[in-house]
Formats: structure tokens, C-alpha cells, sequence
């Protein structure tokens, strides 16, 4: 069977689509463009906001509309959580964020049962939901749902997931309910696929899961700091690039110890949300801005030229003028390379979801709005200290006679001449146009 694939949200869904996508080609399907005739269409779906629910939505209805004739299949967070919302929108199969590479069994199934209900003119209409497996509220109940075989990717960089679920549970989030308790690959597992990405001649790796920094606490003598080490054995001349870090992580040791991992980008993603310790306390998350600080010294310490991206909600319920006004200073003496800056958004089952004092989405808006003003000035702050220096960048695209890629702390850089992609060149930064910085060749 022909077979698109549509994914929203995460690098995790990402992985986790790649995985669907390869295991289906191993047993012999095609993978085909959207408006190309499939025979399936798989949408994996994102409910971290209501803006992704719409999303998610929007996606499934557009995809009905190009493909008329295919079976449309449904996974991911947004299904795991409402699978009866994604019933009401005319879909022929609901399935959740279990195993992708069993979903490929069980789809090819599907598809291959209705088609003889089609040939024996039985039409009734009928959808098909998979038992969601991660409906759970106790650790007993967990079940490791994690791909059996890790994914790569098609593009320039693989990712390489080594976790998923959370046991945070903050106020506002309700991925945990979507993607359970927190649980880490087997390490074998991961060595395994890093080799094969090495092998494939994948330059850059993206360590990536949903809580990454609580990798190795359901394993005996395993962190992520030892795993980090045996990808960078294994694959020696490919870049590491990790996934947002919980800031309770980076103490000085760590990260000096993560200086010693050669192959590992100087970029770092820390999941801030908030830059005011009382709103902080109400989000449920475990720490104080003081420690976020002392964290991005730690990094900026051991790491040259190091690059710091960070999340941020506003107009969390309670957050009063003072306290948005104190988190708009710690952007200002953080500047954070980049930003992904959210307006609140109240999720179901969340605690966040039934706190008094919510703020009105038009405060919330302006708030994001002025937040995202001040990250641009620090993009643009941090980019004008790399005018003169000379970074490797991997290239990722070219057009028009120049091509595009990213140095190790993740600046797009936009050069004149077409460099082959997945190739790594010296380039000398030497200015700033539309966001990008420009660069020339070193000979």
C-alpha cells in the first residue's frame, strides 16, 4: 500500500512518526506524498495546548479533504486523550502513543481487512480505536511503550529517542497523562541505533525523549551523562545535540562533566516557563530562578560561545503585573539565544485548569507579545557577538545559489555558493540579515 504520514507537535512525535514510518516500509509498503493517491494517511497528533488540538484538527479535516479515498489513521498525545473527539471527526482508525512499530502491524491489518469488506461490498461504516495503554495514575501501572527499534530521520540530523513520559506532573501540563510515567530505552537499545546513524553518515544526532534529564532512574548505573558518552564512543565524528533539560540538573558538576563529551553542541534548551519564583511555586515546578542562573553559568562556564534557548508561559493563572514584570528582567539578564514563548493555555485534568485567578487571554497575548519583543532583542544581542568568528556549520539545504545549515549552537547561517548537503564547512560569520547570519568560506 501507498502511505503519507502528517506529524504535529515534538521532536518525540517526530521520532516516534519515523519509527511508524520505518517499520512499515520494512514490511513493504511505500511511503508517498499527500494528494498522490495513498491508500493510508497517518496523522500524529499534539495536545500540549489548545492551539495544537486545533492544529491537530485542522490537519485531519485538510487531509480527508486531499485524500477522499484513503483509510486516515489517528495517533499520538491528542488521540491518547480524547479518542472520542477524534471519533467525531470521521476518521476510520484511533490509536494513542504506544508502540509504533506494533501499530504498523495492526494498521497494515486494518487496511488489508476494509479493503476486503470493500471487495465484498460490505460498506458499513465502522472505526477502529486501539486499547489506549497509558491511561494510568500509578507507577505500577506503567508499561514501557518506547519504539523497539529507535528512529532516524530523513533530514540532516537523526533523532535518537531515549526516554518518554514525565513524572513532574507541573500545574499546566498534561503530557504525563498522555505519555505516562517516566522510562528509559535500554541502553543496548540506543547504542545499537547510534551506531546505525554513525554508519548512515548522519553528522549530527539529536538525544531526544520527553524528560530527558530522568534518564537512567528506572536503570541500574546508567545516567544521561553515561549514555551521552557511549553515543559519542560509538559515533566519534558525529555532532550530539541534547534536548530541553530540567535546570535541577545542571549543577556545576554536570556540567563539567558534559565539557568532557567532545562531540557535544554548545547549545543547551532549558524548560524555564517561568522567570518569577512565585509563579514558578504555582506551576508545581521544582525550582527557583536563582538556580536557573547559577545553571547558565555553569554552561556559559564550560561551554565556549554557548548558546541557551528556553520555553516560556504567560499569564500563567495568578501571575499579577509584578510578577510578569520581574520575569521580563530575568529575560533581560538571562538573553537567551531563543525563545518558544507560549500565552497560557488551559488544558483538561491539569490542576492549572481549575486555579482561581485566571488571566484573560487578551492579558496573556499582550504579555507573550512583549516577552517575545525582549527574546528578539537577546537573539539579536547574542548573534552580534559571533560577527567575526569563525564556526563550523552543516549544511542542510541549498537554492538559489546559496545554502543554509547550522553551527554547533544552533545559529542558521546563510552562505553564497552550493555546498553539498550533510557536509560540515568553516565559515566565518560576518553579519546579520532577515534573522540569519551570513558568512563567507574559509579556504
Amino acid at each position: 500500500m501507498r502511505f503519507s504520514s502528517t506529524t504535529l507537535g515534538c521532536k518525540v512525535n517526530q521520532c516516534d512518526t519515523n519509527t511508524l514510518d520505518r517499520a512499515l516500509a520494512e514490511r513493504g509498503h511505500e511511503r508517498a506524498a499527500l494528494g498522490a493517491g495513498c491508500d493510508l494517511c497517518i496523522v500524529n497528533t499534539c495536545s500540549v495546548t489548545a492551539e495544537s488540538v486545533r492544529k491537530s484538527r485542522q490537519a485531519i479535516r485538510r487531509i480527508k479533504r486531499q485524500e477522499q479515498n484513503a483509510i486516515i489513521a489517528v495517533c499520538g498525545c491528542y488521540s491518547e486523550l480524547e479518542p472520542d473527539e477524534i471519533n467525531t471527526l470521521g476518521v476510520d482508525f484511533v490509536s494513542g502513543t504506544g508502540d509504533k512499530a506494533e501499530l504498523a502491524q495492526e494498521l497494515e491489518q486494518f487496511v488489508a481487512e476494509k479493503s476486503n469488506r470493500e471487495y465484498s461490498n460490505d460498506n458499513q461504516k465502522s472505526v477502529h480505536v486501539t486499547e489506549q495503554p497509558i491511561q494510568f495514575t500509578d507507577k505500577q501501572n506503567s508499561v514501557n511503550h518506547l519504539p523497539k527499534k529507535p528512529t532516524k530521520t530523513t533530514r540532516t540530523r537523526a533523532f535518537l529517542k531515549i526516554q518518554d513520559g514525565c513524572d513532574n506532573y507541573c500545574a499546566y501540563c498534561i503530557i504525563p497523562y498522555a505519555r505516562g510515567h517516566s522510562r528509559s530505552e535500554k541502553p543496548e537499545n540506543i547504542i545499537k541505533e547510534a551506531e546505525e546513524l554513525y554508519a548512515q553518515g548522519y553528522k549530527e544526532i539529536v538525544i531526544t525523549g520527553i524528560e530527558i534529564s530522568s534518564f537512567g532512574k528506572d536503570l541500574k548505573d546508567e545516567n544521561l551523562i553515561s549514555i551521552l558518552k557511549k553515543i559519542a564512543e560509538v559515533a566519534p565524528k558525529t555532532r550530539l545535540r541534547i534536548g530541553s533539560l530540567d535546570p535541577t540538573i545542571l549543577t556545576e558538576k554536570f556540567c563539567a562533566d558534559l565539557a568532557k563529551i567532545p562531540s557535544l553542541c554548545n547549545h543547551f534548551h532549558i524548560s524555564l516557563q517561568s522567570g518569577s519564583n512565585e509563579t514558578l511555586a504555582r506551576m508545581g515546578r521544582k525550582y527557583k530562578t536563582e538556580q536557573v542562573k547559577k545553571a547558565m553559568e555553569s554552561l556559559r562556564k564550560n561551554f565556549k560561545d554557548c548558546a541557551i534557548s528556553a520555553d516560556l508561559i504567560t499569564g500563567f493563572p495568578g501571575e499579577i503585573s509584578k510578577e510578569f514584570k520581574e520575569t521580563l528582567e530575568f529575560l533581560e539578564e538571562a538573553n537567551f539565544s531563543t525563545m518558544h514563548i507560549f500565552p497560557f493555555s488551559p488544558r483538561p485534568r491539569t490542576k492549572a485548569a481549575e486555579m482561581q485567578n485566571q488571566v484573560e487571554k487578551p492579558v496573556s497575548k499582550e504579555r507573550a507579545k512583549a516577552a517575545t519583543e525582549t527574546a528578539n532583542q537577546s537573539a539579536k544581542k547574542f548573534k552580534e557577538t559571533q560577527i567575526g568568528k569563525t564556526a563550523e556549520v552543516l549544511f542542510e539545504q541549498k537554492k538559489d545559489g546559496h545554502s543554509t545549515g547550522h553551527t554547533t549552537n544552533y545559529i542558521e547561517v546563510k552562505v553564497k555558493g552550493e555546498y553539498k548537503r550533510n557536509s560540515i564547512k568553516k565559515i566565518k560569520l560576518t553579519g546579520i540579515e532577515n534573522n540569519k547570519m551570513t558568512g563567507i568560506a574559509e579556504s
